[in-house]
């Protein structure tokens, strides 16, 4: 039997892909929840795209990006496009499947100056590692190190922001640090997730 590719975009049939909207590729089961569909209404219109690359009929990889103004990131730029997560699953390496997703978002960022986005060194998660990032061509413009508030609080890592020029103009993206701090509630499997216990005022990271 020869193996089947297919890209699907899941913000472009919300109903029959939904599942694929929350859940992620995580092993957690389905289910919705306030902050990401809070998320969902306001991103989507705005032109969030979530890409999910099923491999003989199983979901084993994912790309979530969206314009700066609907990002997930307090990452800021005009004309750019801020990539919230890609994700392929251990036992899908060596297909090429990162490079087959990037390039679904390469396609779409046409009209972009570059693409942004954010990468962790000494965090204890697999996902959002700087090497991997630098391997897309993204290159580190700016750095904060910080420790978790509740995890592993002996541990510091650092949390770069990622830049990716597609033109000659020399502007590049800022983003707001003390916003990063507060760590980020629209997926409950990022490894910056913010549980919904913590007060609104308060941050999950500090400066290390």
């Amino acid at each position: 039997m020869s193996e089947v590719i297919k890209i699907i975009d899941a913000t472009k049939d919300i109903i029959r892909y939904e599942k694929y909207l929350y859940k992620c590729l995580s092993p957690m089961p389905f289910r919705k929840y306030r902050n990401r569909e809070k998320y969902l209404k306001f991103a989507i219109q705005k032109g969030l795209h979530k890409k999910i690359l099923l491999f003989n009929g199983t979901a084993v990889g994912q790309i979530e990006y969206a314009p700066a103004d609907s990002s997930a990131y307090p990452i800021f730029g005009d004309k750019i496009i801020v990539m919230n997560c890609i994700w392929v699953l251990r036992k899908a390496k060596g297909h090429n499947f990162g490079k087959l997703l990037f390039n679904e978002m390469l396609k779409d960022a046409r009209e972009a100056t570059g693409i942004a986005t954010i990468a962790l060194e000494n965090h204890w998660s697999p996902w959002f590692k700087k090497k991997h990032m630098e391997m897309f061509g993204f290159r580190a413009i700016d750095m904060i190190q910080v420790r978790h508030k509740r995890k592993h609080t002996d541990r510091c890592f650092k949390i770069y922001l990622m830049w990716l020029p597609l033109s000659n103009n020399k502007v590049v993206p800022q983003w707001d640090k003390k916003k990063m701090l507060m760590g980020f509630d629209f997926c409950v499997a990022h490894p910056l997730y913010r549980p919904k216990f913590i007060e609104k005022e308060d941050n999950i990271m500090e400066l290390c």
